[in-house]
């Protein structure tokens, strides 16, 4: 896990997987989106189809998934994960059932985030 973007009210971090994979954290641990003031609900909101069609853009993937549970964590925050139908989860999710063993081959991981991080740099949210 890594860092690659940072506010007082929101953090993105990366998630080690055979897939690209962001999460979306607030900073404050509210437990519920309810519980989110409406400004950074709407901050949430921008940074989500920022980070999708950076994904879709950058890698041209089958599908993105955007999840939020919070089950293990009740921490309000969103996965959001670039899919493949060569994955080895695809169509489940990728803490569901694993469907084959898969080898993708896909443009930098980190190379991407640098980029992200270059479309987030001084933006004012």
């Amino acid at each position: 896990m890594a860092i690659i973007y940072e506010n007082p009210q929101l953090r993105i971090e990366t998630e080690e997987s055979e897939v690209p994979w962001l999460k979306l954290f607030t900073q404050h641990p509210y437990r519920e989106m309810s519980e989110v003031p409406a400004e950074i609900r709407f901050e949430i909101y921008d940074l989500l189809d920022i980070i999708e069609k950076a994904m879709i853009t950058y890698y041209t993937p089958d599908k993105i998934n955007i999840a939020s549970f919070g089950n293990y964590v009740p921490h309000v925050h969103w996965h959001i994960m670039a899919r493949f139908k060569e994955d080895s989860y695809f169509p489940e999710p990728m803490w569901g059932k694993k469907q084959r063993e898969s080898t993708l081959t896909l443009p930098s991981f980190e190379t991407f985030c640098r980029q992200l991080q270059s479309t987030l740099k001084g933006r004012e949210l």
